[in-house]
């Protein structure tokens, strides 16, 4: 399955820094575009991947279905 984001960037400091709209928190950077566009895919990758617990008191998960 492919899906589709909006990757945001500019330079800053010679650097193409970027992240991706429509997931917070997904920020990556790269000295070209092209190492921005492969870094910021594996940024998502592991973030999609990441099973870290959340270790606070009362937090609860539930299943909700995504149409994609």
């Amino acid at each position: 399955m492919h899906r589709s984001f909006t990757l945001e960037y500019w330079i800053d400091d010679g650097w193409y820094v970027g992240r991706l709209k429509e997931i917070p928190g997904i920020f990556s950077q790269g000295e070209s575009i092209y190492e921005l566009e492969e870094n910021i895919k594996d940024a998502y990758m592991l973030m999609m991947q990441s099973e870290t617990p959340i270790n606070y008191t009362g937090v609860m998960t539930k299943e909700v279905e995504v149409e994609v």
